[in-house]
């Protein structure tokens, strides 16, 4: 459905203006897409961003900086996150042995088996393939880079 017609408003300022908003809209869009899948695993979307970078570390551990800089919510506080996940049993830490400073983190076998089950319930393209080709995908995608330089 087009952005005019999903938010009653033909009033912007130029096709600058309405693809800021339609992509603000989109992100909105799919973050509730997703929401529900993480509810059913109680993990939010900061938490299900982190156990992916940690399965991709996997085995070697991660530090928080490295978290923070591959979270995609840049905003988001890694360390509360990470005790959140280690309550839940999903990650465990544990002193660096080369720097004391550091703190290593690690996905546990829980972790690995939550994001295993939630692999299985659903694949991101089942949201997407209906609307967009995977040509398209790649060209919106594509286009998303340039956006951000």
């Amino acid at each position: 459905m087009r952005i005019d017609d999903e938010i009653q408003s033909t009033k912007f300022e130029d096709n600058y203006h309405k693809v800021a908003i339609n992509i603000a809209y989109t992100s909105g869009w799919l973050n509730n897409f997703f929401r529900c899948h993480f509810d059913k695993h109680n993990l939010t979307q900061q938490q299900f961003n982190i156990l992916r970078i940690l399965r991709g570390q996997y085995p070697k551990p991660a530090t928080i900086n490295l978290l923070k800089e591959r979270m995609i919510d840049k905003m988001s506080d890694a360390s509360r996150i990470v005790d959140r996940l280690m309550q839940k049993e999903l990650v465990s830490r544990c002193t660096n042995n080369k720097d004391r400073r550091a703190v290593d983190i690690r996905i546990s076998e829980l972790g690995l088996e939550t994001l295993a089950k939630m692999d299985e319930e659903f694949k991101t393209r089942e949201v997407l393939k209906d609307n967009l080709s995977p040509e398209e995908a790649g060209q919106l995608s594509d286009l998303l880079d340039k956006l951000r330089g």
